[in-house]
């Protein structure tokens, strides 16, 4: 087995990626309580509905609104290990419709005792600015708070929307903690698309 490459991280200045390796800054965010606003109604013309189990489905959602932003955490997962997941009865996940159209997704995590992660929320693109993320993420606040839980956690990094930290401090999170991760390129490994992310440019000549 190769050895995974290694560099001291400069605390005070820049660290240089080995190559194939990309990086974010993670922000962790928590919520001990709901706000008090009030869910805003669905968008006219979506519906939302529960999804159990159904992992094809579940790849190309996740694919449409995550390879833009280099999602690839499900995109890399091998479908047994999906599955485990998307049948437990402690996640749920909710699609957002557009007529037949899948158009967003919500999944919540409760697999933590007393706790729920916000695992992902996203829209495809050409959907964002029509009230969908605010009903989602209300919805989402909404669900999570139904159960006996103390703490519902979300984390975002810099790879993803630009809005996304923003959004989510609106919706009444607050930033508790914050990481680097570097991980193999997944455009590199296969698990996305070369053309993906393209505000992080694939270095060298290709």
């Amino acid at each position: 087995m190769a050895s995974t490459p290694s560099a001291a991280l400069n605390l005070n200045g820049y660290t240089d990626l080995p190559e194939g390796k990309i990086a974010a800054i993670v922000t962790y965010l928590h919520m001990g309580r709901p706000s008090p606003a009030l869910a805003p109604a669905i968008p006219d013309g979506l519906s939302l509905e529960r999804s159990r189990g159904e992992t094809a489905r579940y790849r190309d959602l996740f694919r449409r609104i995550g390879e833009p932003w280099l999602w690839f955490s499900r995109a890399a997962m091998p479908d047994t290990e999906l599955e485990a997941i998307l049948t437990d009865p402690r996640v749920e996940i909710y699609v957002l419709r557009d007529g037949s159209t899948d158009i967003g997704l919500l999944e919540l995590d409760f697999r933590p005792e007393g706790e729920a992660e916000l695992a992902f929320l996203g829209l495809v693109p050409g959907t964002i600015g029509r009230g969908a993320g605010r009903f989602l993420i209300q919805e989402a606040i909404r669900r999570a708070f139904e159960k006996p839980i103390g703490w519902f956690f979300v984390h975002t990094c810099s790879l993803d929307h630009p809005d996304a930290l923003g959004f989510y401090r609106r919706a009444g999170f607050e930033p508790y903690k914050r990481a680097i991760e570097v991980v193999d390129d997944p455009r590199l490994a296969g698990h996305l698309p070369l053309e993906a992310g393209p505000h992080v440019p694939l270095l060298g000549s290709r």
